[in-house]
C-alpha cells in the first residue's frame, strides 16, 4: 500500500531510503518545511553550517572521505547562489554530492519574488544535472533519481529545486526501489579489442609509465587495489595527479611522485621521456599537460575514462577505452597474465636506471633555517609526526596545497582531499569539517595558507558547536604565496596586492570561538607544538608562522614543455623571462 506523505516529509523519506546519515544545511524561509521533518526524526544528522559555501564543501569532504554522496539543503535565492562555487568544484573534480534547494511556491516563480533566483537557470552549468519539482508526485522519484546520476558514471553534482508549496502539499511516495531511474546507464566495461592493443603495448614498451587520475579513487578501493597489482605486477614507474594521491602508496617501489607544474623532477622527465603513456582516469589538466604540442612528444598514448567526452578532448589517443577504471583494470590484469605475464625487461631495466639517475636531483630538497620556519619543513614534520596516525588531511589552496601534495605521503585512496579543478580557496575549512563527522574519532588536518583560510573562517562556529576535533594547520607567510610568487617571476616583482596589513592575531581567533590556539616561529619549537595540536581533544587553529618569501618548486613555467623545470630561486626570473637557461 503506498504512502500519502508530504513533501517535505518525502525529502526525509528518500534521504533516509538512499542510506544517507547527515545533512550539511543552512535553513531558511522556503525550506522550513523540510527543517521541520528533520526537528522530528533522529536518522538522519543535520550539521549546521555558517554558510551555504560551507555545507557544500563539507558534502565535498564527507564524499571523498567516504566514498557515499553527501548531501547538503540550502534555501531559495541567496541560499542557493551561495552554493554555486561549491557545485563548480565538485562538478571540476567529480565528486558526488546531492544539494536539495528550496524555491518560492510555483504560483510565484517568475514574479520577482522575494528571495527567488532561478536555480536552476543558474546552477545548470556547473552540475551534472539539476531538477524543478513542481509536482510533489514527482518528487520522491526525481531525488532517487538525482542519487543515481550523481554516482553513477563519472560522478558529479546534482541539485534539485523544491518550492515552498510541493514541500506542504501530499501525495504518494515512490521508494527506491519502485523509483525509474531514467536512461542514464553509463558503459562501465571497455572494448576487450582495444583493451587487448593496450595490453600488447604494454609487453613491448621500452619506457612505459601508468598516469594516474582521481578517477581511480572515485571508482573505489578495488580500482586502486588492481593498479597495485597491476604495478607491481608489471614493473612500471607510476606517477599521478594532485586528484589521484594515494591510489598507489607513496611508499611503492614504482612511485615518482606527483607530476605537474609543481610535479617532481623525476616524474615530469619520464612523462616526458616515455615510449608509451597510460592515462587512468585522468582528463589532461592543463596543469599536467603543459604545453600542448611538447606534452609526452614520444609516447604512445592510452586513456582509460569513464566519459566518453574526456577521450580526445585534449589529447588524441592512441588507446582510447571508455569504462569504469576498475572494470577496465580487471580486464587488463586478466588479458596480460593469459598472454604470459610479459614485458620487455631489458628496455624497463635501462628505463629504470635512467628514472634513478633523475632521482638523484632531490629535487625536493631546500636550505632549512635556524631562526626561521621553512614552509617545506615545517609539512616535512607534520608527516614525520602524524604519519602513524589514522590521519586525513585536506588543503586549502596556493602554495602550502603544493608543499603539501610533495611533502606528505599518502599510501590509501580518500585520505587527501583538495580543490584540484577549480582551485577554491575557502575549499579546505569546510572540508575538514565534512570528514571529520565522517570519521569523527580520526586526525583531520586542514593545511591552510592564512588568506586561503580567512575565506570561510566562519566555519569555526561549526567546528565547535559539534565538538568536531579539526586541526587548522596554517602556514602563514602574510602573502598571498602563489600569487606573490608568479608576481615575482612573471610580473617585474610588482607585488601588486598580494599581501594583507590587517592580519588576525589566530590565537585570539581561535579563543574568541572557543576553541584553542597555537603559535609557532622557532623552528626549535615546532615539533611540541605539532604535538600539542595532536594531541589536544578539540579543535585547533595553529598558527605557523613561516619564511614569508619561500617560493615553490620544482615549476614548469607557463607554456614550457615537462623537460623544463625550475628546480630553485636561481636565476629563476630570468629563466622565465628568457634571459637565461631553464633548469632541466
Amino acid at each position: 500500500m503506498t504512502r500519502q506523505m508530504t513533501g517535505a516529509k518525502m525529502v526525509v523519506q528518500a534521504l533516509r531510503d538512499q542510506g544517507v546519515d547527515t545533512v550539511f544545511g543552512y535553513p531558511g524561509g522556503a525550506v522550513l518545511p523540510i527543517y521541520d521533518e528533520v526537528f522530528q526524526q533522529n536518522d538522519i544528522r543535520h550539521i549546521l553550517v555558517r554558510h551555504e559555501q560551507g555545507a557544500i564543501h563539507a558534502a565535498e569532504g564527507y564524499a571523498r572521505a567516504t566514498g557515499k554522496p553527501g548531501v547538503a539543503l540550502v534555501t531559495s535565492g541567496p541560499g542557493a547562489t551561495n552554493a554555486v562555487t561549491g557545485l563548480t568544484d565538485a562538478l571540476m573534480d567529480s565528486i558526488p554530492i546531492i544539494v536539495l534547494s528550496g524555491q518560492v511556491p510555483t504560483f510565484m516563480i517568475g514574479s520577482d519574488a522575494f528571495q527567488e533566483a532561478d536555480t536552476v537557470g543558474i546552477t545548470r552549468p556547473c552540475t551534472k544535472h539539476n531538477w524543478l519539482v513542481k509536482d510533489t508526485e514527482k518528487l520522491a522519484t526525481t531525488i532517487h533519481q538525482a542519487f543515481h546520476v550523481a554516482t553513477a558514471g563519472r560522478p558529479g553534482p546534482v541539485l534539485v529545486d523544491i518550492p515552498k508549496d510541493v514541500q506542504f502539499a501530499s501525495a504518494a511516495y515512490t521508494p527506491k526501489p519502485k523509483a525509474p531511474l531514467g536512461h542514464y546507464q553509463p558503459q562501465v566495461k571497455g572494448d576487450m579489442e582495444t583493451i587487448t592493443q593496450l595490453v600488447e603495448a604494454i609487453e613491448t614498451a621500452e619506457r612505459p609509465v601508468f598516469y594516474t587520475g582521481g578517477g581511480v579513487i572515485n571508482s573505489g578501493p578495488a580500482a586502486s587495489q588492481l593498479l597495485r597489482e597491476l604495478v607491481e605486477a608489471t614493473g612500471v614507474p607510476i606517477t599521478s595527479t594532485l586528484m589521484g594521491l594515494g591510489a598507489y602508496p607513496a611508499s611503492g617501489k614504482n612511485w615518482l611522485g606527483m607530476l605537474g607544474m609543481h610535479g617532481l623532477y623525476e616524474a615530469n622527465l619520464a612523462m616526458h621521456g616515455c615510449d608509451l603513456m597510460i592515462n587512468i582516469g585522468a582528463r589532461f589538466d592543463d596543469r599536467i599537460t603543459g604545453r600542448l604540442d611538447a606534452f609526452s612528444p614520444k609516447s604512445k598514448k592510452a586513456h582509460i575514462d569513464i566519459d566518453p567526452s574526456s577521450i580526445n578532448k585534449v589529447i588524441k589517443t592512441d588507446y582510447p577505452i571508455v569504462g569504469d577504471v576498475g572494470h577496465v583494470l580487471e580486464d587488463v590484469l586478466k588479458v596480460w597474465k593469459a598472454r604470459g605475464r610479459k614485458v620487455n625487461r631489458e628496455g624497463l631495466a635501462k628505463w629504470w636506471r635512467q628514472i634513478e639517475e633523475w632521482r638523484q636531483k632531490d629535487c625536493l630538497s631546500f636550505k632549512p633555517s635556524e631562526t626561521t620556519i621553512k614552509p617545506q619543513h615545517a609539512l616535512q614534520r607534520l608527516e614525520a609526526l602524524t604519519k602513524g596516525h589514522d590521519r586525513y588531511i585536506t588543503t586549502e589552496v596556493g602554495q602550502h596545497q603544493m608543499w603539501a601534495a610533495q611533502y606528505l605521503g599518502f599510501e590509501d585512496p580518500n585520505r587527501w582531499m583538495t580543490s584540484g579543478g577549480l582551485g577554491t580557496m575557502g575549499y579546505g575549512f569546510p572540508a575538514s569539517i565534512g570528514v571529520q563527522v565522517a570519521h569523527p574519532d580520526s586526525l583531520v588536518i586542514n593545511v591552510a595558507g592564512e588568506a586561503s583560510w580567512l575565506m570561510n573562517m566562519q566555519e569555526m562556529g561549526t567546528a565547535v558547536q559539534f565538538r568536531l576535533p579539526v586541526k587548522q594547520f596554517i602556514l602563514n607567510n602574510e602573502r598571498l604565496g602563489m600569487v606573490r610568487q608568479w608576481q615575482q617571476l612573471l610580473h617585474g616583482e610588482r607585488y601588486s596586492h598580494s599581501w594583507s596589513e590587517a592580519l588576525p592575531d589566530f590565537v585570539k581567533l581561535a579563543e574568541a570561538f572557543g576553541a584553542k590556539g597555537i603559535i609557532c616561529k622557532d623552528p626549535a619549537d615546532l615539533d611540541d607544538a605539532i604535538m600539542e595540536m595532536i594531541e589536544h581533544d578539540g579543535p585547533v587553529i595553529f598558527d605557523c608562522l613561516v619564511e614569508k618569501h619561500e617560493n615553490c618548486f620544482p615549476m614548469i613555467p607557463s607554456g614550457e614543455p615537462h623537460n623544463k623545470m625550475l628546480l630553485g630561486d636561481a636565476k629563476a626570473t630570468d629563466a622565465i623571462a628568457g634571459k637565461g637557461a631553464v633548469l632541466v
